[in-house]
């Protein structure tokens, strides 16, 4: 459930359209709107994933996949690059201007301004909201992180680099060719 303070609410929300706000931990953080390079690991990563895990072509469907959400966890306010929750979970689209459930998969391409706030500010929030799987995507290293969620906090289940073709979690069912989101 949100329980957002609605006087910071209102403060992020007249934040200019050119930047993507976020509530963590109580502080309005604020960034631009992704890079080019940035934009377009987003739209393939989703583009190779849509197709076999939203639509069920060519793979088992289940999923509803959304660039840039706004997620409202507890306190917080996050804009994660990409994000899934499994239709079990979420049987109707969320057609709302935020979505309050947590998500089961969270992609984070990392940028040199904001890997900082993703890898260690972010990553606590998801794992303390219970997000069970988390990629970190290194568009510069060229580089695919997976995380799960344990027990024990957060494991490293696969690293993947430059044009590996990954099969990683929760999203095994397919190969991901690195190559695919690289553009150059």
């Amino acid at each position: 459930m949100s329980t957002v303070d609605p006087a910071l609410y209102r403060q992020l929300e007249a934040l200019p359209e050119w930047m993507t706000g976020e509530i963590l931990r109580g502080t309005i953080v604020s960034s631009p709107r992704p890079t080019p390079r940035h934009g377009r690991v987003i739209g393939r990563l989703q583009q190779k994933l849509l197709g076999p895990f939203e639509d069920g072509v060519d793979g088992p469907g289940g999923w509803w996949i959304l660039p840039e959400p706004e997620v409202h966890l507890g306190n917080d306010v996050l804009v994660p690059d990409v994000a899934g929750w499994r239709r079990e979970r979420l049987p109707i689209f969320p057609d709302v201007p935020a979505v309050s459930m947590t998500p089961d998969w969270v992609c984070e391409v990392l940028s040199p301004r904001g890997a900082r706030r993703d890898q260690v500010i972010k990553r606590a929030i998801y794992g303390e909201r219970q997000v069970p799987f988390l990629w970190f995507v290194d568009p510069l290293r060229r580089t695919l992180e997976v995380l799960t969620l344990t027990d024990a906090g957060w494991l490293i289940d696969a690293i993947f680099a430059e044009d590996d073709s990954a099969r990683a979690r929760p999203f095994e069912a397919i190969d991901l060719p690195l190559s695919d989101l690289w553009p150059d």
